[in-house]
């Protein structure tokens, strides 16, 4: 441990400025927002958190057993517990924050209440598919969770799948956007045009056309050769490029106009200007949006399937839906889902975390 963080945690050390924020958000309190605040968290966590916990406790398998616990007193005393809860938190949060001494105070009794609304909606939601006439035959359609049984090693193979074809997508994308977004920024019409042509094209026509009529259409009319995942890969690839293009024209252009006329009254040229001053700009200020285009292509990998791609090429939707194919079940569909936020919850997080690292110094005046 460094001196300075030892001396962080050492009693009687200076307060960090988050528990400084905290000490001085508990002292604009009072009794009564803390209450509201603590019935609305309270609600939530023992209505919808509590049920979840239940359910995994009794176990997810078999099916039956899943739905005996889903449709037991236990759970609807846990529900309609929160659902009290939840109505009491609203209630009062809604007909108290006004008079709170202080903006703290009042989001607090706000924050209860909403916490409250949400309780109450979703323990409604539950309570109403609970009392379907068909609601054993949703809970074995979609939560049978023993079809899952040796499709482990299939959906981990698809999620692989999935993260290459992104990477290759991305990675071709990133290349192709930023030639692109050259060619756009020129002021002759005879460079721009071709490229804004190509940008248009490919944001104006839905990527599943693209993979069919590309594959269908090109690869397989004029005999490439190319595989249906090296043709995903591309596809997805020309198609990423057009919308990282935009990325960095508007990176490049927040730039301010004042730092390219320093540059070229250095003697250099737009080309080494672009290279040495604009552009190392540009890619700090342009990494978290392309970082979330690529967690979009994550998601738009799931339309490569409409190539027939092979066993060893899917990937997590077409696991999914051959699974679905063979046993007549969705159930296959609630793994690929829960694959597909295992891949982008950790990217989320990280854009957010990107973004906020990133945000200071980053106002320009357009070119």
């Amino acid at each position: 441990m460094t001196a300075a963080r030892t001396e962080a945690v050492r009693p009687g050390a200076p307060p960090t400025a988050r528990s400084a924020r905290i000490r001085a958000w508990m002292g604009a309190q009072n009794a009564l927002s803390i209450g509201i605040l603590a019935v609305g968290a309270l609600s939530l966590a023992g209505g919808i958190g509590g049920s979840l916990l239940l359910l995994w406790a009794e176990g997810l398998t078999p099916w039956d057993e899943l739905l005996q616990t889903a449709t037991s007193t236990r759970q609807s005393s846990i529900l309609w517990t929160g659902v009290a809860l939840g109505v009491v938190a609203t209630v009062a949060g809604f007909a108290v924050f006004r008079r709170m001494p202080t903006k703290p105070a009042r989001e607090a009794a706000v924050s209860g209440a909403a916490l409250g609304v949400q309780t109450i909606v979703l323990s409604f939601a539950y309570i109403y598919m609970r009392a379907g006439e068909k609601f054993d035959l949703f809970v074995r359609q979609n939560f049978d969770f023993e079809t899952l049984d040796g499709l482990g090693p299939a959906f981990l193979t698809g999620a692989r799948n999935t993260v290459l074809l992104a990477l290759a997508g991305e990675g071709l994308g990133i290349v192709l956007g930023l030639l692109l977004a050259l060619l756009v920024l020129s002021r002759r019409v005879v460079v721009r045009a071709p490229a804004r042509a190509y940008i248009n094209f490919f944001r104006g026509t839905p990527l599943i056309w693209q993979l069919s009529f590309i594959y269908f259409g090109i690869v397989l009319g004029a005999r490439l050769g190319l595989s249906t995942y090296t043709t995903g890969a591309i596809v997805l690839g020309l198609n990423a490029g057009a919308y990282s293009a935009e990325v960095f024209r508007a990176g490049i252009q927040s730039i301010e106009r004042g730092q390219v006329e320093a540059a070229r009254s250095l003697g250099m040229t737009y080309l080494q200007a672009m290279r040495y001053v604009i552009l190392p700009q540009a890619f700090r200020r342009v990494i978290p949006p392309l970082t979330n285009e690529f967690i979009i292509l994550i998601k738009d990998t799931s339309l490569v399937y409409v190539l027939g791609l092979a066993a060893e090429g899917r990937e997590l939707y077409a696991v999914a839906r051959d699974a679905y194919s063979e046993l007549f079940n969705a159930t296959p569909y609630i793994g690929a889902v829960l694959g597909y936020l295992a891949i982008t919850l950790p990217l989320i997080r990280f854009v957010t975390w990107l973004e906020r690292k990133l945000r200071s110094g980053l106002v320009g005046v357009g070119m």
